[in-house]
């Protein structure tokens, strides 16, 4: 098949995880035989194998202005149409089948967020993700409680991972206690309140742990325990999650949380406060623990000095990781893009 896929964002220009995610999907169907182009405001991702088609926006609003501009793309020569935003001017049939990947709720972020100019933003981006799902012929959310605000959208397809690059590795796991954070020290990924109670509530106790933070807004000297990786490539990634014995992302809020399904892949019990994302990614706390964020860094502790709950955790999270396998997730769009009677199948 011919698809198009829409993302403002990509790796090349952003770090929030449709971008990843959008990557991710182009490059696997392209590996089985499709012919994919990404219309993204982000350049190309260096070695994407995937067509790529600059989108180029400006201004303060330059997400709706990315909208505005997709409408006057022609898309008619492409079998499929998936969009993972930005699509909400597309009422009229564009492609043979138009897909649309509702990742979380802006209305979500809108009741979290700070400032008056930010979440009058968020608000106007829930309105455009409800009317997207009108648009499209299909809508998919990326979990069940994304729902909340398009009860109407009823499948629900994760975000995928790729199992044979995040897999556990016993041999490369660091000799010393570490945990591993992959996000953004300030707003909702809180990175600076992981790092106050890891030095609050784990040094102490383990004082040879480290806090390994993937993070690319974090203070040049963010004190004792925590090294700052910085960005790292997809293979120093997956060896950073390798060598931890915990995962912890502290978010308020999630739609999925990528990350959370890459630690559990890599065999890394995820340590996380109970946002919906997390809650569905480990299984309301079966494959992972959920504890308020005044609790994780106590946690964090308790899982560093208990081997057994940690062996438990990284089983349970591996079963669980196999429902978010990149192979299972694309076979679950390939459907959607043949039409309705295929992913009925």
């Amino acid at each position: 098949m011919k698809i198009a896929m829409i993302s403002y964002y990509l790796p090349s220009g952003s770090k929030i995880g449709v971008g990843y995610q959008a990557h991710e999907l182009a490059t696997e169907l392209v590996r089985r035989g499709h012919d994919v182009d990404v219309f993204s405001a982000c350049p190309p991702v260096p070695g994407a194998i995937y067509g790529h088609h600059l989108v180029e926006t400006g201004g303060r609003l330059r997400t709706f202005a990315f909208a505005a501009r997709l409408r006057h793309i022609d898309f008619s020569g492409y079998d499929a149409l998936h969009a993972h935003g930005d699509d909400y001017w597309l009422w009229r049939r564009r492609a043979r089948r138009h897909v649309r990947t509702i990742h979380g709720s802006c209305f979500e972020e809108a009741l979290r967020i700070t400032g008056a100019t930010e979440r009058a933003r968020m608000l106007l981006l829930g309105f455009s993700e409800v009317l997207a799902s009108l648009v499209a012929d299909t809508a998919v959310v990326v979990s069940p409680s994304t729902r909340r605000w398009t009860p109407w959208v009823r499948r629900v397809i994760p975000n995928g991972v790729d199992t044979t690059r995040f897999r556990p590795d016993p041999g490369l796991r660091a000799p010393e206690p570490t945990v591993l954070f992959v996000g953004t020290w300030n707003n909702r990924k809180r990175g600076a309140e992981l790092a106050r109670a890891f030095q609050r509530d784990v040094l102490p106790a383990v004082p040879n742990a480290t806090l390994e933070m993937v993070c690319r807004d974090a203070p040049a000297d963010p004190g004792p325990g925590i090294r700052v990786l910085g960005r790292l490539s997809d293979d120093e990634l997956a060896a950073a999650y390798q060598r931890a014995w915990a995962f912890c992302l502290p978010s308020d809020y999630e739609g999925f949380g990528i990350p959370y399904a890459e630690a559990m892949a890599a065999g890394v019990p995820v340590v996380a406060t109970p946002n919906p994302g997390a809650r569905y990614v480990t299984d309301g706390g079966a494959a992972g623990v959920l504890a308020p964020l005044d609790s994780i860094g106590a946690e964090l502790r308790r899982l560093l000095v208990d081997a057994q709950e940690r062996k438990r955790l990284e089983r349970a999270g591996s079963e669980r990781a196999r429902q978010f396998d990149l192979a299972r997730v694309v076979d679950a769009y390939e459907a959607l893009y043949r039409g309705p009677a295929a992913a009925a199948a």
